[in-house]
């Protein structure tokens, strides 16, 4: 194994470093820092993304990079598809596109796309996140929109980044949300705790996100919400809620011990529609219905009782 130092006194990312070390691509970084071949300090990094500078020990294996094997890709379930975008709609459980994390032989959502529509690859500049211009959490699953070309992909970056599309998604939260309609402002910023994210008050530093819901049902021990973010942090939406005290059913990152846990087969987590406007000009919906499997689940749940303490007159 080769070892280097640095030559950036600087933090900097470990594929910018690679990339100019070994004049490969990123691409090709990421899949030698899956197959173990790279080593930062003696240890195999957890992601091409960590910061590494002069101080630090890089090792680069001598063998010949192998050829990793990566499962063929899902079938695609295609909303709409045109000369500018394609629309899917998402799984749960499928990786959106790949993370450095994964088993490398894990195919990603952008790895079925790609196999659909393969000049999209290196859309956006990054081979490793090819036409992506918005993202769904792993447990998540919704309508999602990649960039066939570079033209679309800047569009639909800066319609996301200007706030000017529409998001809205099927959420069931555990415990009884009092209020029929409310707004989260809470800001967002990393927390220490186990790669979550943490909801913080107004007077704390975070990067700004806001979060509205209305209650469209209620059941024993949960609530069923339609919700609307404005901002698309990272883990939004099971931040906000965690911090309002009503946790994501089915979520095992953000969980409270005082509060009954839910059965369900999964994150109920549904991106259910996104109102965008395409390159052509035109506003479109797309929208996916919720999961049989989400829906079969909710079918079991008790509605929340109605007395004639409870009732609104």
């Amino acid at each position: 194994m080769k070892t280097f130092h640095p030559s950036e006194s600087e933090p900097t990312r470990l594929d910018v470093v690679l990339v100019s070390f070994l004049g490969i691509s990123r691409a090709q970084v990421q899949k030698r820092i899956i197959a173990g071949d790279i080593t930062v300090n003696g240890e195999v990094p957890s992601s091409a993304h960590i910061l590494v500078s002069s101080k630090d020990l890089l090792g680069v294996s001598d063998a010949t990079p192998q050829a990793i094997n990566v499962n063929p890709p899902a079938p695609l379930t295609i909303l709409f598809e045109d000369a500018d975008v394609i629309v899917v709609e998402k799984a749960s459980g499928t990786l959106v596109h790949p993370t450095g994390v994964q088993n490398p032989h894990e195919s990603t959502l952008m790895d079925a796309v790609l196999a659909h529509f393969p000049p999209m690859a290196g859309v956006g500049g990054d081979p490793l996140r090819s036409g992506v211009v918005h993202r769904l959490d792993r447990e998540a699953s919704g309508v999602l929109i990649f960039a066939k070309h570079e033209k679309a992909h800047a569009w639909l970056k800066h319609q996301f980044k200007t706030r000017k599309t529409e998001k809205y998604y099927d959420v069931l939260v555990l415990g009884y949300v009092k209020d029929e309609s409310g707004t989260i402002t809470f800001p967002i910023a990393r927390s220490a705790n186990g790669g979550r994210m943490a909801a913080r008050p107004l007077s704390q530093e975070g990067k700004d996100a806001i979060t509205h819901y209305k209650v469209v049902s209620r059941y024993s021990s949960s609530t069923l919400l339609r919700v609307q973010i404005e901002t698309g942090r990272t883990h939004q939406i099971r931040a906000h809620f965690f911090a309002l005290g009503h946790p994501v059913a089915g979520d095992t990152l953000y969980t409270q011990k005082n509060l009954k846990q839910s059965s369900t087969p999964r994150l109920f987590l549904h991106a259910a529609e996104l109102r965008i406007t395409l390159p052509t000009g035109e506003l479109s919906p797309f929208t996916a219905a919720l999961p049989q499997e989400l829906q079969t689940f909710l079918a079991t749940l008790k509605p929340f009782p109605i007395t004639t303490t409870n009732v609104v007159v």
